[in-house]
């Protein structure tokens, strides 16, 4: 049977009940075409310790395996594409550092199986670093970090945009959740809606005119030059 509470103090303080397997792939089934889909982006907001992440894992590197796995070096390059298209906020430190080594076994596993005697290590580390980006400790509610109590430390979530630009060239974009959750800024209820899980608005200079679309779009708060996805950890943080 599946341990759906760590202790009834955790389920008292914080309402942490973890989802059971059938359900988890019971709601998965639901967008089947998406957790197939090698690049969509997927966000669990409460994620614990992974059991939703673990679960588009697995189906992303299914389809990664059968599509690109007979080479060692389109494998390694998709399967940091799945890698880098899933995100978790968890309100807890050690759930969040459970997900992290959870899925990079889920991951690394995938990897040396496949690629055996051509496992690079690098991509390995890069895998590692990714899912360090991407999974955070913070207040999904209020959109900030978190200290090791759950308090917020009025920093605002910020998460990593992961592009292949061209060939091996990958692109990192650091971007706040809170202006990613918001709808666009030129909408009339903007200042009173749009502040409702943030103490100020996040304000339009946190959003940019899309060159090719002319709509407003976020702007990232930092931006790095393309880099050879293996060495993508070099970035630091």
């Amino acid at each position: 049977m599946e341990k759906q509470v760590k202790s009834k103090k955790r389920v008292a303080d914080h309402g942490e009940v973890f989802t059971a397997e059938r359900e988890v792939n019971a709601m998965l089934d639901l967008v089947k075409d998406e957790t197939e889909c090698i690049d969509s982006r997927f966000l669990e907001p409460a994620c614990g310790d992974g059991n939703f992440l673990a679960e588009i894992l697995r189906r992303k590197l299914a389809v990664v395996k059968r599509k690109y796995g007979k080479s060692a070096a389109d494998y390694a390059q998709y399967a940091i594409l799945a890698v880098s298209s899933m995100y978790g906020v968890e309100l807890l430190q050690d759930n969040v550092e459970t997900c992290r080594k959870r899925l990079f076994e889920i991951w690394d596993k995938e990897y040396l199986t496949v690629c055996k005697g051509d496992v690079n290590e690098d991509v390995r580390k890069a895998a590692r670093y990714i899912f360090e980006r991407n999974i955070l400790c913070g207040d999904a509610l209020s959109l900030k970090t978190v200290d090791a109590d759950g308090q917020d430390l009025e920093v605002p979530i910020i998460f990593s945009e992961w592009t292949f630009v061209t060939g091996t060239l990958l692109q990192r974009r650091d971007f706040r959740l809170d202006v990613l959750l918001l709808e666009n800024p030129d909408k009339e209820y903007y200042s009173t809606q749009m502040s409702l899980f943030a103490e100020e608005p996040t304000g339009m200079d946190n959003w940019m005119t899309d060159p090719i679309t002319q709509q407003q779009v976020p702007k990232p708060i930092r931006e790095f030059p393309p880099i050879d996805f293996r060495r993508i950890w070099e970035h630091g943080d």
